[in-house]
């Protein structure tokens, strides 16, 4: 249906077509403050809500986790000049983890570029290292067009971030209905856009090196979710392979699982839910890579996995096939490709997997018990100040199948992927690990929450990161988003101060904190706020923080000296203190 029709040709201008793209495409959010304020103006008519951040920065985040939760191509708007800038972070992000987001961005009019403008600046140059795609229309009757290129830019193939810039009088610009002209009906706002299987020679050669293996094992990345393939990556593990997962890809599996390994990377350190596996990796004969970046944590700084394996290597991005671990190419769609090779395998001679199952079910069982011995010995769960751990544990016991849990970057994101338990497969744990930026953790939560309004949402965040985003709470206030947010309050920045110590026995001033009472900053937005001092209350607060209709802070005075099981960590005399 041509949406444009509802407003009267001779009155509707730039801003209602692009308001009419958008709608086409199933937009029914945009992430923007005041600018480009005729879009907002026009948007109610098209069944469009405006989302106001406080911040650039943070909608561009809520954009990313409105997209990965919603499965559909999120839009986030600003204007030139630094609000433009202020995006930046947020689309980089969006293309190193490949989350499709379209950023509508006001520019000067067209009568005014190259003249020193207000907040005039060079988007395509600023645009063109965090984009698939920087485009400029110049023609309000050209706006269908490429609000449909934006689209299949940043959904097709492997999804990012694509930038509409669109000069101020282009939408207030009249161009007119053109009867003549083809009319745009295509729907493109869900990702993946298109689907392609790889090679089906290459399944079936995969399927012969897998079934033939003696010790294999899947490590699932982030793609498994952006293919929505958890029932066929499940297919393949009912088969007799283990899952492993990188932490984006936490979630690709059920954790629950007989032969789920948990998070192989970084933090496989005693104390971690897969220390007791790592010879699963290390030893494994053939590696089998499904949407996996293979990037520096999620492989140990490339010192996992084993050197004389084969890989197999399946990715959407034909450019990340073989870019570390040289592999057999499955250039594709996952959920496509995994349907193929879950056929191609059930053909053939899987007697091998069999036999080996009881086994390997043995020793994953196993490896979890001696993880939670591990728990008991290394952590006190009752200490005085908070440890992690505990909050992570209590936490466990309350998750339903539906809560989305979001983490800021550093310490927040190992936090969840290595303390909480995925018993169902979904998308349902996001951390922000395309660059592992600070101040993401509450525009996580509103992002997600904005797309599954019913889920409950829980952040956990640093006070480190928090801090970046504090004002974000009156937007949830005002919003009516009600997530609660989890303050790892330790009065420092801790994977910088621990890093420091490790690397160098010392480390620098600016790595603590005053005294921060985030309880009472809650407050004084609105919003709820607890402090916690004292582990046996923080399960009663979170329980009551879930069933309440108020954004929730809960403020924890955790121990600064807690870190993770990161490896590199393992055996560092100076971080005993």
């Amino acid at each position: 249906m041509n949406t444009i029709s509802r407003i009267p040709a001779a009155n509707a201008t730039g801003a209602h077509r692009l308001a009419a793209a958008l709608q086409r495409h199933g937009v029914k959010e945009i992430f923007g403050q005041s600018i480009p304020s005729a879009l907002f103006l026009a948007a109610p008519d098209y069944g469009i809500r405006q989302i106001g951040y406080r911040t650039e920065n943070a909608g561009a985040a809520m954009a990313d986790a409105f997209a990965r939760i919603s499965g559909k191509v999120a839009v986030v708007t600003a204007q030139n000049g630094p609000a433009a800038t202020l995006l930046v972070p947020g689309l980089a992000e969006a293309l190193k983890a490949s989350i499709p987001v379209v950023a509508i961005v006001q520019d000067v009019s067209r009568r005014f570029t190259d003249k020193n403008a207000f907040q005039e600046l060079d988007h395509f140059a600023l645009f063109q290292g965090v984009a698939k795609w920087v485009r400029r229309v110049a023609d309000a009757a050209r706006i269908d067009d490429y609000v449909d290129m934006a689209f299949t830019a940043a959904a097709t193939g492997r999804a990012g971030p694509a930038v509409l810039l669109v000069p101020l009088d282009v939408l207030d610009e009249h161009p007119g209905f053109d009867p003549a002209a083809p009319h745009r009906n295509a729907t493109l706002g869900t990702f993946p856009l298109d689907r392609v299987s790889a090679d089906p020679s290459r399944i079936a050669e995969a399927a012969d090196l897998l079934a033939a293996s003696a010790r294999p094992i899947v490590i699932a990345g982030g793609g498994i979710h952006s293919s929505q393939a958890w029932r066929e990556l499940a297919a393949l593990q009912d088969l007799g392979l283990p899952v492993a997962t990188t932490v984006m890809g936490k979630g690709a599996t059920d954790e629950t699982h007989p032969l789920s390994v948990g998070i192989a990377g970084y933090f496989m350190a005693p104390g971690a839910r897969a220390s007791h596996l790592r010879d699963l990796v290390t030893d494994a004969d053939v590696v089998f890579l499904v949407g996996n970046r293979t990037n520096q944590n999620g492989t140990d700084s490339w010192s996992l996995y084993p050197k004389d394996a084969r890989y197999i290597h399946l990715d959407i991005d034909g450019n990340e096939i073989g870019r570390n671990f040289e592999a057999l190419r499955l250039a594709g769609d996952a959920k496509l490709t995994l349907t193929a090779l879950v056929a191609a395998l059930k053909t053939g001679d899987l007697s091998g997997l069999a036999a080996r199952r009881p086994q390997l079910e043995e020793k994953i069982a196993a490896a979890r018990a001696a993880h939670a011995e591990d728990l008991r010995r290394l952590v006190d769960m009752d200490a005085k100040p908070i440890r992690p751990e505990r909050l992570m544990a209590d936490l466990d016991l309350v998750l339903a199948p539906e809560t989305i849990t979001v983490a800021d970057a550093s310490y927040s994101s190992i936090w969840i992927a290595n303390g909480l338990t995925a018993r169902k497969a979904g998308q349902r744990f996001l951390t922000p690990r395309g660059l592992a930026g600070l101040g993401w953790g509450l525009p996580f939560a509103l992002g997600a929450k904005v797309a599954r309004p019913d889920a409950p949402v829980v952040c956990l965040t640093g006070d480190g990161g928090f801090g970046h985003v504090w004002g974000e709470l009156e937007t949830a206030r005002r919003m009516k988003l009600p997530v609660v947010v989890i303050v790892l309050n330790n009065q420092i920045l801790g994977y910088q101060k621990h890093a420091e110590l490790s690397l160098f026995g010392g480390f620098t001033d600016v790595c603590h904190f005053e005294p921060v009472d985030h309880a009472a900053i809650a407050r004084a937005t609105g919003c709820a706020g607890v402090r916690i001092e004292n582990p046996a209350d923080f399960l009663p607060a979170l329980k009551a923080a879930l069933a309440s209709d108020a954004v929730t802070v809960l403020d924890v005075v955790t121990d600064e000296r807690a870190h993770p099981p990161i490896t590199s960590f393992e055996g560092r005399e100076a971080l005993d203190y």
